[in-house]
């Protein structure tokens, strides 16, 4: 099977990395030409374009930063597509415009399969990442070994746009998350509680959750380094706010959260770190939400395992 992956950025250059490592005949293709290179240098072949990609691979990856992207490297490939190329999203993107280009290329004989990935940077870089895929099962059993390979988990989520509209709802709580921690950090700083104490307080209590657990550690290290800029988190959880709003469901917390991360990125820019989101409490309360003995990036410690099928409760 050869594989092309086109969108070699933070989360696609360690998933197409999983790819490379386990042995597959990998075509890559980016903007970043470095990016490229880098994995020429590893054993890839440089795929040059979308649509020499798609006229060369079995099955397509992008993994690209807007619906926008997306859009415009799919519609390149479209007349290159013939009957048995499947073609992967991996971004987080927007379920209606998945749905649209996926139609397209079944139209003309491929199939599509939005399979989106949670868990973060670090667990894309071992393979221990979460993944979800919609399409049809026939589709998702032939697309499943490589998905095992890619992610641990894998969870068939129903038809084309299902994983898309799933992974944007995970990726709004995950900001719930972090902007509850980031609150719940400096308040307790303000009370005169020592952050390492507060952290492991959470750790071990009903407080804890995944964004604690790993983001918490780099917010107090002070390099809140995760590999996702507030751009992307205001994306998504405005696609979030966006189902919400199609389907007349009147949220309350959403809304904040959308305009607290526009300030966020009018204050320190789209490119910005989304855990710098802190600094505005920081600056509001002059305190300085750091505490030595916490790494500078996610770490997953866990040993790259087989990945497998998660089947939901009959």
């Amino acid at each position: 099977m050869k594989v092309g992956f086109i969108g070699l950025g933070s989360v696609g250059g360690k998933l197409a990395g999983s790819v490379l490592r386990n042995g597959y005949d990998l075509h890559v293709h980016d903007l970043d030409a470095d990016a490229v290179a880098d994995f020429v240098a590893r054993g890839a072949v440089d795929g040059t374009s979308p649509e020499a990609i798609m006229q060369s691979c079995d099955v397509i990856i992008t993994c690209l930063p807007s619906p926008a992207a997306c859009s415009s490297v799919v519609e390149a490939m479209l007349p290159h597509v013939t009957a048995g190329k499947i073609w992967l999203e991996m971004s987080t993107t927007d379920a209606g415009e998945v749905q649209r280009l996926g139609a397209a290329v079944q139209d003309k004989g491929g199939a599509a399969v939005d399979c989106p990935v949670s868990g973060g940077c670090h667990r894309a870089a071992t393979g221990n990442i979460s993944i979800f895929a919609g399409c049809d099962r026939g589709t998702f059993e032939r697309i499943l070994p490589l998905l095992t390979t890619l992610g641990r988990r894998v969870l068939h989520t129903g038809p084309l746009g299902s994983a898309s509209t799933l992974k944007v709802m995970t990726n709004y709580l995950a900001t719930a998350n972090l902007l509850t921690v980031c609150e719940a950090m400096v308040t307790m700083k303000a009370a005169g509680l020592d952050l390492a104490t507060t952290f492991e307080a959470i750790r071990i209590s009903s407080g804890n959750s995944f964004v604690h657990e790993t983001e918490s550690q780099v917010i107090l290290n002070g390099s809140r380094d995760i590999g996702f800029s507030m751009g992307l988190v205001q994306k998504d959880i405005g696609l979030f706010q966006q189902i919400a709003e199609e389907h007349n469901v009147p949220l309350e917390i959403s809304p904040l959260m959308v305009q607290i991360f526009e300030d966020g990125i009018d204050r320190y820019g789209w490119s910005a770190q989304s855990d710098d989101i802190i600094k505005r409490l920081e600056e509001a309360t002059g305190l300085d939400i750091t505490a030595p003995g916490f790494p500078p990036e996610m770490i997953d410690d866990e040993p790259e395992e087989p990945g497998y099928e998660v089947r939901p409760p009959a």
